[in-house]
């Protein structure tokens, strides 16, 4: 097998052992002879959370079922389930996520580990639903833990980034299965700004899409609904002229502000709707690959970010041509969560691999930490140990519980022990 790359493309890993165990105690012995061991599921991380030189884990092959609690309030799942397969396995249950991304490839367990989130000004990431992890230690010892059994290591888990062992089942809350029904629309860019907690409190979901160089924005609702009609998929077409978009940008940096323009004025006015089940309508369609930045600004700052934002990329005329998502997530209790201090903006900034990132992100990154933003742990950032000590109050909590769990390192790399070793 050659070299393993993330989704993007942008990082390579060569591992002297890549591990696929069958068996739980497959597992829990490659975990307990390993020296160095890190996971990998999808590779949807834009950072080097999951490289190694030493054994890399995926648990593709590791059979695994979904467990309905008799109250159907919370299901244990397959940590290494994709949330496309997990979704619809719970679909067949009459059960739904409380919440999820418009990605669904990535793995239970990475989503969880890194935080990761939909939008819903009272709805938190997919950690924060979290019950309970069966996990497999340092030592090879497979342990259960909650709130209340070991709850030190739970509390840890809930955001860990792999950072305490190989968790190989997740227990979730979850909610009777429900449709929604998605809505797209333009608006005035200063017109969303100015209406967004209006537009946040009167949908279950909303975000926003702006092109930095454009004056107006795609704005996305989804809103429960009863079931009406035939689920209709994403236009397909859409992604193929989006593609087609990136690629003259590509081509041409120079015009990336009259194409944005252009690409806007043909966008829909009136909101165009489509419905169906809710595991089917988060997700999007992502054939445009992309690098990308996430800060999770405190939400009453999130407008004053956006406009920073987008007036440094028009003011250094950076070639920039993929709009910036903007979402709200609710504040949650977990340690290292970057919500962990209160409700969120998250505004992610992305940028076709075939246009300069490196250079600028930086740039951005600083205007957005300014804002009080912390990032995405799985989303570039330039985070070094003092940085996420003065970004997590309870971060001794997470070390002490990091050092119980992997006394010796097991599962730190390069990149993790830049962050977290040096201060424990």
């Amino acid at each position: 097998m050659g070299p393993l790359k993330n989704w993007s493309g942008g990082l390579t890993c060569a591992p002297e052992t890549f591990a696929q165990p069958e068996t739980l105690e497959a597992l829990c012995d490659l975990v307990r002879a390993a020296p160095k061991a890190r996971m990998t599921g999808s590779r949807h991380s834009f950072t080097p959370l999951w490289l190694t030189d030493h054994v890399l884990i995926n648990l593709d092959r590791l059979p695994g079922t979904l467990e309905v609690a008799e109250d159907r309030q919370t299901v244990w799942a397959p940590a290494g389930a994709t949330l496309k397969d997990l979704t619809a396995a719970l679909w067949a249950q009459g059960l739904s996520l409380l919440n999820q991304g418009d990605i669904n490839a990535q793995t239970l367990a990475g989503a969880c580990a890194t935080g990761t989130h939909g939008t819903g000004e009272t709805l938190g990431n997919l950690a924060s639903h979290t019950q309970g992890f069966r996990v497999v230690l340092a030592d090879g010892e497979l342990v259960e833990c909650d709130a209340t059994q070991r709850p030190e290591l739970f509390q840890a888990l809930r955001l860990s980034l792999g950072l305490l062992g190989v968790v190989v089942a997740i227990k979730l809350k979850v909610a009777p299965a429900y449709h929604l029904e998605e809505r797209i629309f333009k608006l005035p860019l200063d017109a969303a700004l100015e209406r967004f907690d209006e537009l946040a409190a009167a949908h279950r979901h909303f975000e926003f899409f702006a092109f930095p160089y454009a004056d107006e924005v795609l704005v996305k609702t989804l809103d429960p609904m009863a079931p009406d009609g035939q689920f209709e998929p994403p236009e397909e077409d859409e992604e193929a002229l989006f593609a087609g978009f990136c690629e003259m940008s590509a081509a041409a940096p120079p015009m990336i502000p009259d194409l944005q323009r252009l690409l806007m004025r043909f966008a829909p006015s009136d909101p165009t709707p489509r419905q169906g089940p809710a595991f089917q309508i988060f997700p999007s369609t992502r054939v445009v690959r992309n690098e990308e930045m996430e800060y999770e600004v405190p939400r009453a700052e999130g407008v004053a970010a956006v406009r920073d934002v987008i007036a440094a990329v028009r003011g250094d005329a950076l070639p920039v041509c993929i709009p910036l998502m903007v979402r709200t997530v609710a504040a949650d209790d977990i340690w290292i969560s970057p919500q962990g201090q209160g409700p969120c903006t998250a505004i992610s900034f992305h940028q076709y691999p075939k246009l300069p990132w490196r250079a600028f992100f930086p740039a951005i990154e600083a205007r957005l930490r300014a804002h009080g933003g912390r990032p995405h742990w799985a989303k570039h950032h330039t985070l070094g140990a003092a940085d996420v000590r003065e970004l997590y109050p309870r971060l001794d909590n997470f070390l002490a519980a990091r050092e119980a769990a992997d006394p010796h390192g097991k599962f730190l790399n390069g990149h993790l022990g830049s962050l977290f070793a040096a201060l424990s």
